[in-house]
């Protein structure tokens, strides 16, 4: 397997408080990664270095071959185009059909071949059984719908890590369940799959490691 992330004795802060400290940690390609803690305990902050949201304030941290203690900031959007990220809280465009919202993301990141852009939304709405929901405003879809929607967008440009940040907070058990399902298949896939959780049964049901942010530290 090769090594996709490795952090080095990293510290992280926000608005000069230590958010987390001697984070040494590796990601290999493939592998299900569970990010467990209270609130507050830095696993988003964590995720947000990963894509060069906050900077690493000490240590050595190499994500997709970036060395992210001194990336460009040109350089960003080069990086984030190999992740793929999965809000809690969806940020989709309410005022475009779900097609358009993949679309849009396509344009942003230099599809320019329109028939073939409609083509590569289909299969990967067909991907997460959203296909026939292409059409639909994001206010007319339930929550896991939505969710689903925005696993599509973090899947159209083929990434080789998704970044899911409490990706079935606001969803009940059952709909969770169905979420679940797809981002472990996606792992299965050779996908690697970083997820933060509140929810302590997914890594009971679905297997992977488990990071514990604790005191201000990751224990792996």
């Amino acid at each position: 397997m090769s090594q996709l992330i490795e952090y080095k004795g990293v510290e992280i802060r926000q608005a000069d408080q230590i958010v987390l400290q001697n984070v040494n940690v590796t990601v290999q390609a493939g592998e299900m990664i569970y990010l467990l803690g209270k609130v507050g305990s830095g696993k988003s902050s964590l995720m947000k270095t990963i894509y060069g949201a906050l900077p690493i304030t000490a240590g050595e941290a190499t994500v997709l071959g970036y060395d992210m203690t001194h990336i460009r900031r040109h350089k960003l959007p080069f990086l984030r185009r190999r992740l793929g990220i999965i809000f809690q809280d969806y940020k989709l465009l309410t005022d475009r059909s779900v097609e358009e919202n993949l679309l849009f993301v396509l344009r942003a990141t230099g599809w320019k071949d329109k028939k073939l852009m409609l083509s590569h939304v289909h299969e990967v709405l067909e991907q997460v059984g959203m296909e026939t929901k292409a059409y639909k405003k994001p206010y007319e879809l339930s929550g896991g719908e939505q969710q689903r929607v925005v696993i599509a967008r973090a899947l159209l440009n083929s990434p080789e890590i998704i970044l899911a940040d409490e990706p079935t907070g606001n969803l009940d058990t059952e709909t969770g369940r169905g979420i679940m399902d797809l981002l472990y298949a996606i792992s299965q896939a050779g996908i690697t799959v970083l997820m933060s959780t509140h929810n302590l049964i997914w890594p009971e049901n679905y297997p992977g490691k488990k990071w514990i942010f604790t005191e201000g530290e990751v224990r792996v």
